[in-house]
């Protein structure tokens, strides 16, 4: 894997080169030491992934990672000295295309191994996602009744942006339950649910085992594992399948509401790498679901949403702002 560092600090710099050596196949073709020399370089010789700096001079990581997901698209992952306190801007680079974020690892000390498995982690499932690994079939139990009107939302790279845009046009009394699943490390969901709740009237929060879809309440899957629907209409996790290497995974959950949601709801898949989410939005097409995906224009990476079209799985496809207002029809 080719693999560029954008970073003005020497000292990340000689870190992340020493955790990628530890890797025979991952290779550093490139160093900037500012976003906008990143901008640059990045359209010379676009790698398989940059890791991503927040804080720099001239450019900072944010507007380098609109630049570059909108003029040489690849992958990038946030590495950055605190991802906690500069969350804000955690979530604006994901929002144009960052796939994850991560704390730079530290040279020495109790940590430094601790930091370094963890990033190598973070790549090696980037990795998978990049080839693309094909989604794996999970089988639920019979359905029950009784329920509200239902909106189902799949997103992934470029995602907490398109949420937003789609959230922030509900009113307060919105007369439907959402549920969320966006590709997110658990230890940012909180983080983006805080940021999402600026934006919106509608009150979100993390999904926790036990819940049922509300009305007028935003639900947003919180863990590593996948979200799914038990057939007594509460949400749980469950980590199978375990090698999935999307996580949460929207094929889990859209699958889990086709076998049990008798109610026909709307489901939607945004912007995102991969295929996830397309087998399970076809499912719910089959049961007489509204599905939509979002159009090509719009997204940050037209992955997730192409893959639902080609399998015939989208009724409309539409901008996050159209979404919106057909959500309000």
């Amino acid at each position: 894997m080719k693999i560029a560092i954008v970073n003005d600090l020497t000292i990340a710099v000689t870190a992340l080169r020493q955790v990628l050596q530890t890797v025979p196949e991952y290779q550093v073709v490139w160093v900037a030491r500012d976003g906008a020399e990143a901008v640059t370089k990045c359209a010379q010789n676009t790698p398989d992934l940059i890791l991503m700096d927040l804080l720099m001079p001239v450019m900072d990581g944010v507007e380098a990672t609109r630049q570059i997901m909108q003029n040489s698209p690849c992958a990038i992952f946030v590495v950055t000295a605190s991802t906690d306190k500069n969350v804000t801007k955690v979530y604006e680079a994901m929002g144009y295309g960052a796939l994850d974020a991560v704390d730079t690892p530290v040279l020495f000390g109790k940590d430094a191994a601790i930091t370094a498995n963890k990033l190598l982690s973070k790549i090696s499932r980037i990795s998978k996602l990049l080839k693309k690994s094909p989604g794996t079939k999970i089988k639920l139990s019979t359905p029950a009744s009784n329920q509200v009107p239902l909106i189902a939302i799949g997103s992934s790279t470029g995602g907490p942006k398109a949420l937003a845009d789609i959230l922030s046009k509900l009113p307060a009394n919105f007369n439907a339950a959402i549920a969320i699943v966006q590709h997110v490390d658990a230890q940012f969901s909180s983080g983006l649910v805080e940021w999402l709740n600026q934006q919106s009237k509608l009150p979100i929060r993390l999904a926790v085992t036990g819940d049922s879809l509300q009305k007028g309440t935003v639900l947003v899957a919180g863990t590593n594992d996948h979200l799914y629907l038990k057939p007594d209409l509460t949400l749980s996790y469950t980590k199978d399948p375990i090698k999935y290497p999307y996580r949460p995974s929207v094929d889990v959950f859209f699958k889990s509401l086709a076998q049990n949601w008798k109610r026909k709801g709307t489901a939607i898949l945004l912007t995102g790498m991969g295929k996830d989410g397309a087998d399970g939005l076809g499912a719910l097409r089959k049961q007489g679901w509204h599905t939509i995906t979002q159009d090509k224009a719009s997204c940050v990476v037209y992955g997730m949403p192409k893959a639902a079209v080609e399998l015939n799985a989208a009724i409309e496809i539409l901008a996050p702002d159209d979404i919106a207002s057909s959500l309000l029809k």
